[in-house]
């Protein structure tokens, strides 16, 4: 199947670090706004006056403003790479374990499962990636290992790591995950032993980063499925706009619609605080602002991804 023609949105008169030193500005006058995830112990106590954000274009020019190298739990973020690295290994069987339908209730919710038999609604739930996380245990030879390199090649950044005691608190305030992936298990739906599944999934949201290499990192996403970063293809395009389409429809939880209405990007929150969003054939994105909202993304990291579409134009619609 021929590559579509991609449509270029020229940036080029564009003034990105001034629309981004206004979009700081904006933010840092609303510090305080939102609540941390402080259900998980270690992120009880991040403060709420750090803001970063960063861009990636499809040259790889890199424009950041704020507290954008500053470390940062990716959480959820980190679903978006281990879809990729499942649909790399098993494709569109993968489909047979997990739908691609936004769920409608929170990324923890349970009520689904028991009335779908198991699969659940979409890879980036909980009960999702904890599916996609057996998958790669199934198919890769060092399942953590494989997913440090895999982030190290997209982020072009030799630095990324598990913070261990975001790990230590995950596991010990994970309670519902750890139901969870009974649960799915008790339909057949995980395949290996689920303490090691639970071990997986808990590493993949304890992954420490800043917002310049999560920018980086998911900037194959803008471009088709090539990864400027390494030099190299990780998906086809068919595939990086897959993925891109189900950050837009269920990557900010049950708030996708919202999200879809007021900034118009694929997208992919996490409880640390970061997004990272994608303008196809255009940039990546991340931002990080640690107080979130009542569905669990960063409340004024949406804000400013919504500021930087009103001020950019860009939108997928």
């Amino acid at each position: 199947m021929p590559e579509p023609i991609q449509n270029q949105f020229d940036i080029s008169a564009l003034d990105l670090p001034d629309i981004l030193g206004t979009i700081n500005e904006e933010v840092r006058a609303r510090f305080g706004e939102g609540k941390v995830a402080d259900y998980i112990d270690a992120l009880a106590n991040v403060p709420l006056d750090r803001f970063g954000m960063a861009l990636v274009t499809r040259d790889g020019t890199v424009h950041e403003v704020g507290d954008s190298r500053e470390p940062f739990s990716i959480q959820s973020i980190s679903k978006v790479h281990t879809l990729t690295m499942a649909l790399d290994a098993i494709g569109d069987a993968l489909w047979d374990r997990v739908d691609r339908e936004p769920s409608g209730d929170p990324f923890n919710s349970l009520i689904q499962l028991e009335y779908e038999k198991g699969i659940p609604r979409n890879p980036f739930m909980n009960a999702g990636a904890l599916v996609v996380a057996d998958v790669i245990l199934s198919n890769y030879a060092n399942p953590e290992q494989a997913l440090l390199e895999f982030m190290r090649a997209r982020s072009g950044s030799h630095d990324v790591g598990a913070d261990e005691v975001v790990a230590k608190s995950e596991r010990e305030s994970g309670f519902r995950n750890i139901a969870t992936a009974n649960f799915i298990r008790s339909y057949g739906n995980i395949e290996n032993d689920v303490d090691a599944v639970l071990d997986f999934y808990f590493l993949q949201c304890s992954l420490s980063m800043n917002c310049v290499d999560l920018a980086r990192s998911v900037q194959y996403l803008s471009r088709g499925g090539y990864c400027d970063v390494s030099r190299t293809r990780v998906v086809s395009w068919e595939l990086a706009t897959r993925i891109n389409s189900l950050m837009m429809t269920a990557g900010t939880y049950d708030a996708a619609g919202d999200f879809a209405f007021y900034v118009g990007l694929p997208a992919k929150s996490g409880v640390g605080g970061g997004i990272v969003a994608v303008a196809p054939h255009v940039m990546s994105l991340c931002v990080w602002y640690p107080g979130l909202d009542d569905k669990g993304n960063s409340m004024l990291g949406r804000y400013a991804l919504h500021r930087f579409a009103q001020m950019t134009g860009l939108s997928v619609f």
